[in-house]
């Protein structure tokens, strides 16, 4: 293939990659909100020390 030759060609070349794109960042907001709330920590599984 010699490349893009036609409007119709364009049109699925540049929707394929919005595709892509948008499905890699998905991912990339998923992984940061599981990075996010793995971090918190349930205040009742360590009670803070009494002096």
């Amino acid at each position: 293939m010699e490349g893009i030759l036609t409007l119709h060609d364009f049109m699925l070349y540049t929707k394929s990659v919005t595709y892509i794109i948008v499905v890699g960042a998905l991912l990339g907001l998923a992984g940061f909100f599981w990075f996010l709330n793995e971090r918190d920590e349930d205040p009742d599984e360590n009670p803070p020390a009494e002096h």
